[in-house]
């Protein structure tokens, strides 16, 4: 259970009060005053931040635009302010353990985008061949299924479905649960429809 520690009234307090009390993640609204949640989420968890925090970008805006701008910020999650008290709870325990949650209707029409303007490049493949559990996960993960979800679906243990995905961010030479569905995607291992099974 996590519990709350402090509140801000503009990016610039939330960023000093962050850094001041090391929370396990941090909530950012896109638009704060002063400074944005985009700017604040790079200043935290950013390229070249020695020791990031985990950040969950939450917006009413469901603009493309800010999803990208929040990912290469850093941040660990994007939700939308009607995804629910649940899907919140999930993007902030996902963070909190490293992972990201990218909100499901989100994340499919990002791939999608990405799918449909990808260039024809050839993708990396896997240093060793993927088992076909590792292909089931891969889908899930694609999908935009939470370890939770993929677990359920597959009827494995959690901790099951943590391993498969280090695995596959092993072989792939990916660094999360985006990457690994951007290759699915890339190697047509999933296609434009599959995503919303």
């Amino acid at each position: 259970m996590f519990a709350g520690v402090g509140a801000a009234g503009d990016g610039r307090q939330a960023v000093e009060l962050a850094r001041r009390l090391r929370p396990d993640v941090c909530l950012f609204d896109i638009r704060m005053p002063v400074v944005d949640g985009i700017e604040a989420t790079r200043t935290l968890a950013g390229p070249g931040v020695t020791d990031p925090l985990a950040v969950v970008v939450i917006t009413t805006f469901d603009l493309d635009e800010y999803v990208y701008a929040a990912l290469r910020a850093g941040a660990k999650g994007f939700l939308l302010k009607d995804s629910g008290p649940a899907l919140l709870a999930q993007a902030v325990h996902a963070a909190a353990n490293g992972e990201a949650l990218i909100a499901p209707a989100v994340t499919a029409r990002l791939l999608h985008a990405f799918a449909g303007s990808a260039p024809p490049a050839t993708p990396a493949q896997p240093v060793e061949p993927l088992t076909d559990r590792e292909e089931q996960v891969l889908a899930a993960v694609a999908a935009g299924c939470t370890n939770s979800e993929v677990a359920a679906r597959l009827h494995i243990t959690l901790s099951t479905v943590k391993t498969h995905i280090t695995s596959l961010m092993n072989k792939l030479g990916v660094r999360n649960r985006v990457e690994i569905a951007i290759w699915a995607y890339e190697t047509d291992r999933i296609r434009r429809g599959d995503a919303r099974r």
